[in-house]
């Protein structure tokens, strides 16, 4: 059996690494000989802490210089592939801006009890489902306990800055290698995928490497 590496960069304000995480999993449902090692490295589309939150329409609208009807069909769009997938984007459109720094803090830990997975899925569902603020330390630890993770220890990381540095690292080191846009899939540490592929696509490049990788 081939194994692979995979590190994942990406943020928990992004939809599309949302999808490219499900389209990733759909993709490796078709490689049942390859083993893969997953890990969530953190990424931040709105890096100010001090930034007031806003409704993410109009901040789109700003961001890309697009009209507001314009960002709204575009997550529309993106609400479709989610749910194709078996993704809960119910709300995306009602949630609002906010820096993820704390989440990603809470993935890193998660990690150590090999639930980084379960906390990054349960933080989308709560930004993207249900448009909860995933700044918000009662919100972080409600995730953390859905994971499987204690809460009461939640509280006291969020209430700390344990793991802070490790995200800050994480984001500083993708940054000095180029990554400027996420969902960005590194595979062995040497062949990058950029974006939420479709699942085929990200089959046939797995299956690519490994021709290309010994097993």
């Amino acid at each position: 059996m081939t194994a692979l590496k995979i590190d994942l960069v990406s943020d928990i304000a992004c939809p599309w690494c949302a999808i490219g995480y499900a389209r990733l999993q759909q993709a490796l449902q078709t490689l049942p000989d390859l083993k893969v090692k997953l890990e969530w490295h953190a990424f931040e589309l709105n890096p100010d802490k001090n930034a007031p939150q806003e409704p993410i329409l109009p901040a789109l609208s700003r961001k890309y210089g697009r009209s507001e009807d314009e960002m709204r069909a575009a997550q529309a769009n993106m609400m479709d592939i989610a749910s194709e997938l078996g993704l809960n984007f119910e709300k995306m459109q009602q949630r609002f801006t906010c820096n993820t720094f704390d989440a990603h803090r809470l993935v890193k830990w998660a990690a150590t009890e090999d639930k980084a997975t379960a906390m990054k899925l349960a933080l989308f569902d709560a930004y993207f489902g249900k448009a909860k603020d995933v700044s918000d330390s009662e919100v972080l630890a409600e995730c953390a306990s859905k994971s499987g993770l204690d809460q009461a220890e939640a509280k006291r990381i969020l209430a700390g800055d344990d793991y802070a540095k490790d995200v800050s690292e994480d984001i500083a080191n993708y940054q000095q290698a180029g990554i400027s846009s996420v969902p960005a899939f590194i595979i062995n540490q040497k062949y990058l995928i950029s974006g939420a592929q479709e699942p085929e696509q990200l089959a046939q490049a797995l299956k690519q490497i490994t021709s290309e990788s010994p097993s």
